[in-house]
């Protein structure tokens, strides 16, 4: 209860301080406490805090991702410096070659992460006098490891993001925004609405589908997927509501709406101005009722889907 009141309190206030930052200091103190608990110098809290804070991603694959990447730099760093202190020249040239070597190997593997880590590592390692390699390499490496598991575990456990509620928001909107195309589309005038928004929409829909794709826990993962599977049923209705939509768009002026799709529009609450009737029906009435139909469908299928998850009160046609 306390944890639901305190999500509650920043999505209604918008506190200028976030959930994630709160959570980064508190992963970068508890992670500093640990590592001073068995004498604490400057570069193993400087380690410890960057470990801590590289684990602070928005989602828990990509903090997994971040982790690793860290690790295998800080390894990699290790090794290059390692090896190359053994060569016979200045430690600052050596750190020179060893972060042209460390950023050269993230860019050939692609690696979105930055390589500050394993080349602070190097450069203290170059730089400092009478350092033992190997141990030195260890130490920081730990440190390292420290970090990444306190923020990992604080970032995984404590509040992790979770925007269920703006993907739903979303998909509220979409069908709002379904009412008004419909309305303008049959306003009695040759001004024809624009599915722009509505693109936009399910464009800010994919992307929010694929960081709940990537926000899963392993304490919930069969809800999570369940859940996840619906939206993307949602995604899809949205995507075919826009194609219909676009049709409707191309032909220009709209033909004539048959009672059915004029009642079935009237329910979802739209104002239809146009009141030409349907005496004979032509192929442009034919087109334009088959989308319009095929528009309140996925509308009712989409509501319903969403409705399902428990989340949405408004009635369907």
């Amino acid at each position: 209860m306390i944890k639901i009141k305190i999500k509650e309190f920043f999505k209604r206030h918008k506190a200028p301080v976030g959930l994630r930052t709160l959570k980064t200091a508190a992963a970068v103190i508890i992670a500093m406490t640990v590592v001073n608990a068995y004498g604490a110098t400057a570069s193993r809290l400087t380690f410890a805090m960057l470990g801590a804070m590289t684990a602070m991603e928005p989602t828990f694959r990509e903090s997994v991702e971040s982790c690793l990447t860290q690790i295998i730099g800080m390894l990699f760093g290790a090794l290059a410096g390692v090896l190359l202190m053994a060569l016979p020249v200045e430690p600052v040239a050596v750190a020179g070659i060893s972060i042209v070597l460390v950023i050269t190997t993230y860019n050939l593997m692609h690696i979105r992460f930055s390589p500050t880590l394993p080349c602070l590592f190097i450069v203290t390692l170059c730089t400092t006098p009478d350092i033992q390699p190997i141990s030195y390499a260890v130490g920081r490496f730990w440190d390292t490891a420290i970090g990444l598991g306190v923020g990992m575990a604080i970032n995984t456990l404590i509040f992790p993001y979770d925007n269920r509620r703006i993907i739903r928001r979303i998909i509220r909107s979409l069908d709002k925004e379904l009412i008004l195309f419909v309305e303008n589309l049959f306003d009695g005038d040759d001004i024809l609405p624009d599915t722009e928004k509505m693109l936009k929409m399910t464009g800010d829909m994919a992307h929010h589908l694929s960081i709940f794709s990537n926000q899963w826990l392993l304490l919930h993962l069969r809800k999570r997927r369940r859940e996840y599977d619906s939206f993307v049923i949602c995604a899809e209705k949205a995507r075919l509501l826009i194609a219909h939509m676009e049709v409707l768009c191309r032909m220009g002026i709209p033909g004539r709406l048959d009672e059915e799709n004029r009642s079935r529009l009237e329910f979802c609450g739209a104002n239809i101005k146009d009141n030409r009737t349907i005496d004979t029906a032509n192929d442009t009435d034919i087109i334009t009722n088959y989308h319009v139909s095929q528009l309140l469908t996925l509308r009712q299928e989409l509501l319903e889907t969403l409705r399902k998850r428990g989340r949405q009160p408004q009635d369907t046609n």
